[in-house]
């Protein structure tokens, strides 16, 4: 898709709120690995090429594994993922994919038994911020391919 906007450059105080919320998780006891792991999820569900993109160089300049990331699509059937990450994985796509109600009771207890409250709001607040970053790349388009690792290195200080 070609770019309509540059959102970063035309919209660069709007975009401030979702950076904010970067800066708060890239501090967050979930994990920067499996953050970056719901992102890329959350962003095959959304079929965002730009965050895919990124996600997946990020990812892989932290040492994540291809075969993980070939896979993540069908992560219940893998045996490589942890009991946390498929916690996660199931949280983050319930409440990308909340038509019609609730999260399932089911997929809650799942992941209260693998978070914390702090880290379950966390992992919420992640799920948010890259649902709102990919509904604008998809609106909006992106330079999709161009990406380097670490070009968007939220700082922790």
């Amino acid at each position: 898709m070609e770019q309509r906007i540059n959102v970063f450059q035309k919209g660069g105080n709007a975009m401030q709120s979702l950076h904010g919320l970067g800066v708060y998780l890239a501090k967050s006891p979930v994990g920067e690995s499996l953050l970056n792991l719901i992102y890329f999820r959350v962003s095959q569900v959304n079929g965002c090429a730009y965050c895919l993109d990124m996600h997946s160089k990020d990812l892989r300049a932290k040492g994540e594994t291809e075969q993980r990331l070939y896979v993540l699509d069908a992560w219940r059937e893998a045996p490589f993922y942890t009991a946390r990450e498929r916690a996660a994985l199931a949280w983050a796509e319930a409440v990308t994919k909340i038509n019609g109600g609730n999260v399932p009771d089911e997929i809650y207890e799942n992941a209260r038994q693998q978070f914390s409250e702090e880290e379950l709001i966390d992992l919420t607040l992640g799920v948010i911020a890259i649902n709102s970053y990919n509904r604008i790349n998809i609106a909006f388009g992106a330079a999709t391919g161009t990406y380097q690792p670490g070009a968007h290195v939220v700082a922790t200080k």
